[in-house]
Formats: structure tokens, sequence, C-alpha cells
């Protein structure tokens, strides 16, 4: 991909100590939070420009897109980046499972802390 991530959108990004920002991932319409995973600029400029969500795996050290090899696609709608810079709002619309243990989500299975009920 030729040109890179526009100056404008770089300039404001917010990376951490390994250049990286927060990638939260919801579905486009419902707002249920699908996942979680990392962008660096490169990433996150093929994500803009192909619509498709590509994110940098920090354990294989190498981009993926999602769906690649699993089928389970993210067709990216919007992208919005937050006040601080810092993490970057996509919203997809998914096809299949988000999660690699084949949950829909990878937030639907451990609740630490749920909605209290009053009794009466």
């Amino acid at each position: 991909m030729s040109g890179g991530l526009d100056p404008a959108i770089a300039a404001r990004l917010t990376r951490n100590a390994d250049g990286l920002v927060c990638a939260v991932t919801q579905q486009r319409g419902t707002g249920e939070v699908l996942m979680v995973a990392w962008m660096d600029d490169e990433a996150l400029h093929r994500t803009l420009t192909t619509r498709r969500a590509t994110y940098w795996s920090r354990s294989r050290q190498s981009y993926w897109v999602k769906g690649d090899t699993s089928g389970h696609t993210q067709h990216v709608h919007e992208v919005r980046l937050d006040c601080d810079g810092d993490a970057v709002l996509l919203l997809v619309d998914q096809a299949g499972t988000a999660c690699h243990t084949g949950t829909r989500s990878c937030f639907d299975t451990d609740i630490l802390l749920g909605a209290r009920t009053e009794q009466g």
C-alpha cells in the first residue's frame, strides 16, 4: 500500500511504547463490543483504505486481517479516534464469531461484576 497513513491522522495518535494504539471493535447497529486488538500506523492505514479490519499481532509480530484464515470477517463501516488519540473504535459488520475461542464476542464469558438487582 503506497502512501501510508495520512500525516494529519498520524499526528493525532498517542502510541504506547511499542508504537501501538488500542483498537476496540463494536458491532454496527447494536453496539455489542466484540473484541480488542492493537494497531500500528500501517494497520490503521490498511483498515481505512480497505475497510477490512487489519490488526498488529503482538505475539506473532505481524499483521493480520480479521477473517483471512477463519472466514469470520469484519467489514469496517466507521473508524473513530478517541479524545486522547490512544484508541480507535471500529464499527463493523461481523460475519461469524469475533473471538478466537469461537464465541461471538471476547467479552461474553467472564462477567466480573454484573448488574445489581434491588430486593423489595
